[in-house]
């Protein structure tokens, strides 16, 4: 294993037309590429990590329940992975190179054992899917590139509901984390 993919809040609440947070249509139009980009991982035996946000239902103390809308409650159909991301998952989560991650904050890094995982297995390379790339892909990116990784990014694979942050952070991650746009 040299490097790893991370999913990042692919989730009905974020990509699906009723979800609670959803991009829409241009986190629908991902769907394939964030697919293909799993079964490239997983025919190369590296390894797939499943970021996804977890809110508990009426947590006041959580700084983004002033920002938005609650969503990816635990236990709801809104923190599923989002159509056959999630039947692909359901196949191939039984393998030692899928890892499913709760998050609660922006960054897969924040709270979790993402820097563990990563380093125990010996992995620089760090390449990003999902939504939204200004908000959760972006403080991802920010911490990954803080810890010394190296840093791709899939434009075929990320979309946010503000198309004018979308751009900025696809700038901001070539040209001030020096990451690989591909």
């Amino acid at each position: 294993m040299k490097k790893a993919l991370i999913v990042i809040d692919y989730t009905v609440d974020f990509v699906a037309e009723k979800g609670a947070l959803t991009c829409g249509a241009s986190g629908q139009q991902i769907e394939k590429a964030i697919l293909h980009h799993i079964h490239e991982f997983i025919d190369q035996n590296e390894l797939v990590i499943f970021a996804c946000d977890l809110h508990e239902e009426n947590d006041t103390f959580h700084p983004e329940t002033k920002l938005f809308p609650p969503h990816n409650i635990r236990n709801t159909k809104g923190r599923e992975l989002y159509n056959a991301v999630q039947t692909l998952y359901q196949e191939i989560k039984h393998l030692p190179t899928v890892v499913w991650m709760d998050k609660t904050r922006y960054s897969s890094f924040a709270g979790t054992n993402l820097e563990q995982l990563l380093r125990e297995r010996k992995i620089n390379d760090v390449f990003l899917t999902g939504v939204c790339t200004d908000i959760c892909v972006l403080h991802t990116a920010i911490d990954a590139y803080n810890k010394g990784y190296n840093l791709f990014v899939f434009e075929d694979s990320v979309a946010s509901f503000n198309q004018t942050g979308h751009n900025w952070a696809l700038e901001h991650f070539k040209h001030t984390l020096g990451a690989t746009i591909l």
